[in-house]
């Protein structure tokens, strides 16, 4: 409502006499923002969300966690934050304190924004795996990678600690965001090395997982990681959101599903019952050419 007035008034300050007949069409309205791969300083995430305002934006998805880097402070796993488990390169070893993730969460909140946090898992994870290479199906050693590509390398869904990690950053995440709703990625996770990692396959043993024609047992084993993160998540009052991926394999059963290879996830996620946030690739990134001239 501020920013249709804003609008409506000319140089002066003054509102022409009007009635305004307004609202949103779509209730969740997002932009997110990848400072995983490209840190931004807190002033240039305050000019972003002046301008998500501006165009009644209301939620931020701040996407903090990928290949080159850990984003956020994390008293847990302190190695994530420390500029020798990073590779050398641009924005080393920058990283988001918990105060100014507040200051960031109360700047948006003024103007009407939530923000959604973002630590994808369990793909995306060389970052983390870097810096503890236990919590990984081979040992390592592993690099972070700052080109573009999809790695191997993911958390590995056999090791009890891959579940403690998960708890333990996500325990300090609720701490700190008051959204709703965490987002766990669960995009892009090739299944190359639970094949062939023992501690993968007999979790998938005990858990009694059996590929079929519609899933292999390694998705059914993704299915298993994302549904403990909602367990955990569910038990402190928080709903997650995950990439189209975490359909394969089955949807955990609260969970909202953010299509980005396509619409048709969403429209998967639709007839299973199950809330979805539409971003295709194809017209809704801003790092692709929104035109053919």
């Amino acid at each position: 409502a501020k920013q249709t007035i804003a609008q409506l008034a000319d140089a002066d300050g003054r509102i022409p006499d009007v009635e305004i007949h307004d609202w949103a069409v779509y209730p969740f309205r997002g932009f997110m923002h990848d400072t995983g791969r490209n840190f931004q300083t807190i002033d240039m995430l305050k000019e972003t969300i002046d301008l998500m305002s501006l165009y009644k934006i209301n939620y931020f998805h701040w996407h903090l966690t990928d290949y080159p880097a850990w984003r956020i402070e994390c008293k847990a796993y302190p190695q994530l934050n420390d500029p020798q488990y990073q590779r050398e390169g641009r924005d080393e070893g920058r990283f988001y304190t918990y105060d100014q993730i507040r200051e960031v969460i109360a700047y948006a909140r003024e103007r009407g924004i939530m923000v959604i946090p973002e630590i994808d898992m369990p793909g995306h994870m060389l970052s983390a795996l870097y810096a503890y290479p236990e919590l990984g199906c081979t040992g390592g050693p592993y690099e972070v990678r700052c080109h573009w590509g999809v790695s191997k390398d993911v958390l590995c869904a056999g090791n009890d600690a891959t579940l403690k990690f998960i708890e333990d950053v996500l325990g300090e995440i609720v701490e700190i965001f008051p959204s709703e709703y965490i987002h766990v990625g669960g995009d892009e996770c090739p299944k190359t090395r639970w094949e062939s990692c023992p501690k993968c396959q007999a979790r998938i043993k005990a858990l009694g997982i059996k590929g079929d024609e519609k899933h292999s047992a390694e998705e059914y084993l993704q299915s298993f990681v994302i549904n403990h993160a909602e367990k955990f998540l569910n038990s402190k009052g928080r709903q997650i959101i995950g990439w189209d991926e975490i359909l394969e394999g089955g949807l955990a059963p609260n969970a909202t599903v953010h299509s980005w290879r396509g619409i048709e996830g969403g429209i998967e996620a639709a007839k299973q019952g199950h809330d979805c946030i539409m971003s295709p690739t194809s017209f809704m990134y801003f790092d692709y050419y929104q035109t053919t001239y």
